[in-house]
């Protein structure tokens, strides 16, 4: 049996044998006008974005001097003086050397990389650093130094989608500028540092400057707005929607990949399921606050199942014709010769299925007119827990015919031979369509592209409620668990 759309599981059958020359005393069964749901849950998708930081680093460039600083100065006392011990006193043997320092310390190209939830900005430098004029004696000698400066950038996103960070910036001499003179090394560390922390201090400042300017909330706008709509789970055989509507965004803080910044984003949203065409999407609304906390994901979705009643008959009937062939035997009364017209099945109220048979029986062996009647009999749907296999229960017999055959109708229809059959021919395994309809969706949600999104989910599992009966058919739910990612890729 095909599975096409959802269902309630109620089985009514109801006997009934309708006259032909008289008004019929036994009504059929009421029907069922409720419908089956479209289930709701509440899921939470991953929706990571991904913001590139190539655009910091280049305002970065932009704001950093190439030249960090330049010196052209006269010192008293390049050289201090030298001093020895004579009779336990320091006594002076050289007096300070004066010279003239010159130099400057440039910058190389910045470079950024991620180290967990750090944006690392290391900035190599160059210093080159000359004495001249060395007490009148050296002419001129030139030192070389290099260093490399990490600025070291985190960043916090507040409630309302603003960005802020915190820079800290180290450096440190791997090879300190200096010369040797008169057996004595001359460094200019201390030059050097004196004018690098104002430097550090402007770069940190630009450093936080830009943070301020990554738009994360243009990207979580598009994100929120657009996901708003309807995914399909299933093409055809039955057509299978999911369509999302998002309640909040969820925000775990972010790492670095490379030269993105991949912030963790979740988005809960409630999932509702339709067996139909395409259904409407939902209508957007104005992006919340986001909320702090670790988002987990998981897709929580209710696959809903139905059996359309009218694909139920032929069964019916299939089953009757062949149980026709022999005659019934009816306590009291004996052998009876019973033919069987189509049948006719619908939901009923109270969680029931009706299911109507027209009936022509006979005495065996007899001849004349046969009495021509209507058997109701209506039945509730169950299944075990976690069971596909649907059966009948609390069946319950009416009938009347057009003589005074009436009540042998409902002994035909109480029999051994006619309620169990119907009651057997209706039994259903849905497990064969269960596991049709799971690879479909297995292979549909797998990854694709829906707009902007490109979308990967797993699913992890089904699970089989409690089949039910609506109006509409017979509705079995099955649970789909597992998780879903959606990636904001929207074309360049």
């Amino acid at each position: 049996m095909r599975l096409t759309r959802l269902a309630t599981t109620t089985f009514l059958v109801a006997a009934t044998l309708t006259a032909c020359d008289r008004k019929v005393d036994i009504e059929p069964p009421p029907r069922a006008t409720d419908k089956a749901p479209s289930p709701t849950q509440t899921s939470l998708i991953a929706v990571p974005i991904n913001a590139d930081t190539t655009a910091l680093k280049q305002a970065l460039e932009r704001a950093v001097p190439k030249t960090l600083w330049t010196i052209n100065r006269r010192e008293r006392a390049c050289v201090k003086p030298q001093q020895v011990k004579v009779f336990g006193k320091k006594v002076e043997v050289t007096p300070p050397i004066p010279c003239t320092i010159v130099g400057r310390v440039t910058r190389g190209p910045l470079r950024l990389r991620g180290e967990g939830d750090e944006i690392i900005v290391d900035m190599p430098l160059s210093a080159t650093i000359a004495a001249r004029d060395v007490g009148g004696v050296l002419k001129g000698e030139t030192a070389t130094g290099a260093a490399m400066a990490h600025a070291r950038v985190k960043i916090d996103i507040t409630p309302d989608w603003r960005t802020r960070g915190t820079a800290r910036i180290s450096y440190g001499w791997t090879k300190a500028p200096g010369i040797d003179f008169l057996g004595k090394r001359i460094t200019f560390t201390d030059e050097a540092d004196a004018k690098l922390k104002p430097v550090v201090r402007d770069v940190e400042r630009e450093v936080n400057q830009e943070i301020a300017r990554i738009d994360i909330r243009k990207q979580a706008s598009d994100i929120w707005r657009q996901s708003f709509t309807a995914l399909e789970l299933n093409r055809d055989k039955p057509p299978v929607w999911m369509r999302v509507t998002p309640q909040r965004i969820l925000y775990g803080g972010y790492r670095m990949e490379g030269q993105q910044m991949r912030l963790n984003l979740g988005l809960e949203a409630i999932t509702e399921t339709f067996v139909s065409g395409r259904p409407a999407d939902p209508s957007p609304t104005p992006l919340p606050n986001m909320v702090r906390a670790a988002p987990k994901p998981h897709l929580d979705v209710r696959v809903p199942v139905l059996a359309d009643y009218a694909q139920l008959e032929p069964v019916v009937d299939r089953a009757l014709l062949k149980r026709s062939v022999r005659p019934f035997d009816l306590p009291k009364v004996g052998a009876m010769t019973v033919k069987f017209g189509k049948s006719t099945i619908y939901g009923a109220p109270d969680g029931r299925i009706a299911v109507g048979v027209d009936v022509d029986m006979r005495l065996a062996n007899r001849t004349g007119e046969p009495t021509h009647g209507r058997i109701w009999m209506t039945a509730v749907p169950v299944n075990k827990p976690g069971s596909a296999e649907v059966h009948f229960s609390d069946l319950v017999i009416n009938g009347d015919t057009n003589g005074v055959g009436g009540d042998l109708l409902l002994v035909l229809g109480r029999s051994d031979g006619f309620a169990p059959l119907i009651a057997s021919a209706l039994t259903q395994n849905f497990a064969r369509d269960l596991a049709e309809l799971q690879g479909k969706i297995k292979r549909a949600v797998d990854q694709r592209r829906e707009g902007a999104f490109v979308i990967r989910t797993h699913v992890d599992g089904f699970a089989i409620g409690q089949i039910k009966a609506y109006g509409n058919g017979l509705y079995l739910p099955v649970r789909m668990v597992g998780g879903a990612s959606v990636d904001y890729r929207p074309a360049k």
